[in-house]
């Protein structure tokens, strides 16, 4: 199964995101993620074998123990290149990252293959271009100032993503948490 481990915004920060990004120009040529979709990915692990979930699980257990509950709120966005639209992060991203690095160390040490490290970017996905010639541009700064309140992240999961197969146009990936961990600090 296709999997990741992700931090989910909280309902009132998901709502606050709702009405920035309804406010905001819709922009050309952008394909947005439904508020399903609304995650921080912090490992993204891809195709994950079976006999290898029983340890993920448990060493992703051990990750959310030893990482205490810390304050996030959305705040600006940006892009990479001209390809993603995203809202960005502030609060504790000291301890966002150092999560990242749990469940990335985590998925290694269970067996799952993982992609090259890369530093950790705390981002959330809001649109991605349906062609090069989208203009990112009056949507990016729509909500370059956006500023939510802060939550507090809590817990965990792990993510099944499935991507959509009907081959209709706009279909959304769908997204199942088939795992959760309290961070307890231990």
């Amino acid at each position: 199964m296709r999997l990741f481990a992700a931090v989910v915004p909280s309902a009132g920060a998901v709502a606050e995101l709702r009405e920035a990004v309804a406010a905001a120009p819709q922009g050309h040529g952008l394909r947005w993620t439904g508020e399903a979709g609304w995650h921080f990915t912090l490992a993204f692990m891809g195709e994950v074998a079976d006999p290898l979930l029983p340890e993920l699980h448990a060493r992703l257990g051990r990750a959310a123990a030893r990482t205490a509950p810390f304050p996030l709120r959305l705040r600006g966005a940006g892009h990479f290149g001209r390809r993603a639209l995203w809202i960005g992060a502030a609060g504790g991203l000291d301890a966002l990252r150092l999560l990242a690095e749990r469940a990335d160390a985590a998925a290694r040490r269970a067996g799952v293959p993982m992609e090259q490290h890369r530093r950790y970017t705390p981002h959330l996905t809001l649109a991605r271009a349906r062609h090069d010639h989208a203009d990112l541009r009056p949507s990016l700064d729509a909500l370059a100032g956006f500023e939510g309140t802060a939550w507090q992240v809590d817990a965990l999961r792990l993510v099944r993503s499935s991507l959509p197969v009907s081959g209709v146009p706009g279909e959304q990936p769908r997204y199942e948490v088939v795992g959760e961990w309290p961070l307890t600090g231990h």
